[in-house]
């Protein structure tokens, strides 16, 4: 009899999603929701939902007030396993070329919503001259070779504003008293568009060493197919947030092409204390996301690629940056956690942050407007890179850079939120 009370129930849910109705006196939910079966994305490791002592890993009284140990809890997300690398992200470059081709060649169709957009199955004819405002001109010409303006290779990407959001949808006192209701804003207000230029600025091997001779590593380290597997640099803050919209994009489309439900979440830069619990790879205090206490194994060799000693820079096996998937990975399945580049983080830096900031999915951000000092323009970077001494490669050791500048020894890699509580739940 229960059997046959289930089998009726069923049917007259059925019945009704058929009718487009649900009035049948039962809680049954939405029943035309949208599919998901949760993603694994490609070149990312699962780090799964934890906690972390932060702070520093060995004694350091002079950072003890940057570093103040903390407890906190971290969310599952996904991780690059290695540094974007420069093959990786010219995939990013040439779509914005050819984009840019694809507009000036008027190569245009209607979706389905009746909106403009580019017809990505037209061929590109880069003979034709209607193209030749992307190239260099006359006089630009290095040795009359026809080379495309990167300078023109601009991209515009998008975010949303939660804080301010949040803070403007907050419930007041008084709310028959209009004098207290707050201001109420569009939508439009908090979400916030930036034009990049996005191809990596290869003048920094340059720029940033005084007296040295690395003329050689900016003509060829972007563009010579011998470093496509190493670790992108060059590009700044903003880049690295555009990139990851982009990929989010690419993946949005991808999906409703294919009709496999919705995305999870946006790609984007690791919070500063995801990529601190990370990097420890599952070892609660060890300094080092190998999980020892010294940077060189049992036989002598040294674990990751950085400064040795008083800079016997090749010893590691690199002079300047190695492949994105050199040495061995951590616990979690991570390379290069420690040196070859340092990492942007999505968090702004703050020298006291550990003293307010929550011990839940810790974050603190600053979207900084053109006109602020720039102190507030400083975006946690960690990690270490192939240039630093041993100090900076420590799980715990915090460091910043200006979200506006490049460097030759700053890279990035994404992360992606997990929706639910554990993987293993699928």
């Amino acid at each position: 009899m229960e059997k046959l009370r289930k089998i009726s129930l069923a049917f007259l849910v059925i019945a009704a999603a058929a009718c487009g109705r649900n009035d049948n006196g039962q809680l049954v939910g939405v029943l035309d929701r949208p599919s998901w079966k949760g993603i694994n994305p490609y070149g990312m490791v699962y780090i799964p939902s934890g906690t972390l002592h932060v702070g520093p890993s060995d004694q350091d009284v002079t950072n003890t007030f940057v570093q103040r140990p903390k407890a906190i809890s971290i969310q599952g997300f996904y991780m690059d396993d290695t540094e974007i690398t420069n093959n990786e992200y010219r995939q990013f470059v040439y779509w914005v070329r050819d984009l840019n081709a694809h507009k000036m060649l008027d190569h245009y169709m209607e979706d389905e919503d009746g909106n403009e957009v580019v017809d990505w199955d037209y061929e590109i004819d880069w003979e034709d001259e209607t193209l030749e405002d992307m190239y260099y001109q006359e006089n630009d010409r290095f040795a009359g070779r026809k080379e495309l303006d990167i300078s023109k290779l601009v991209y515009e990407y998008q975010w949303f504003d939660w804080q301010e959001a949040a803070k403007n949808s907050a419930p007041w006192e008084g709310e028959d008293d209009d004098k207290n209701r707050p201001t109420q804003k569009r939508r439009s207000e908090y979400i916030k568009k930036e034009k990049v230029a996005v191809h990596p600025d290869e003048m920094v091997w340059i720029r940033d060493f005084a007296y040295s001779y690395n003329e050689p590593m900016t003509r060829n380290y972007f563009q010579h197919p011998a470093f496509d597997d190493y670790p992108v640099v060059g590009v700044n803050w903003h880049q690295a947030t555009a990139f990851n919209f982009w990929r989010t994009e690419q993946w949005n489309e991808f999906q409703k092409e294919r009709g496999d439900g919705i995305n999870t979440e946006d790609f984007r830069l690791p919070t500063e204390h995801e990529w601190e619990y990370a990097a420890r790879g599952g070892h609660e205090n060890a300094p080092y996301p190998w999980g020892g206490y010294y940077v060189r194994n049992g036989k002598g060799c040294l674990l990751a690629n950085f400064k040795p000693g008083r800079g016997n820079y090749p010893e590691d096996g690199g002079l300047y940056t190695v492949k994105a998937d050199a040495y061995f990975p951590n616990d979690y399945g991570l390379y290069n956690m420690a040196g070859n580049v340092s990492e942007w983080t999505l968090s702004a830096y703050y020298d006291n942050a550990y003293s307010f900031m929550h011990d839940l999915n810790p974050d603190i951000r600053y979207d900084a407007a053109k006109g602020d000092p720039d102190a507030y323009k400083r975006k946690v970077i960690r990690g270490g890179s192939w240039k630093d001494i041993s100090h900076f490669l420590q799980n715990g050791t915090r460091h910043w850079e200006y979200q506006y500048e490049a460097k030759s020894y700053v890279g990035f890699r994404s992360a992606l939120t997990f929706l639910g509580r554990s993987m293993n739940d699928f």
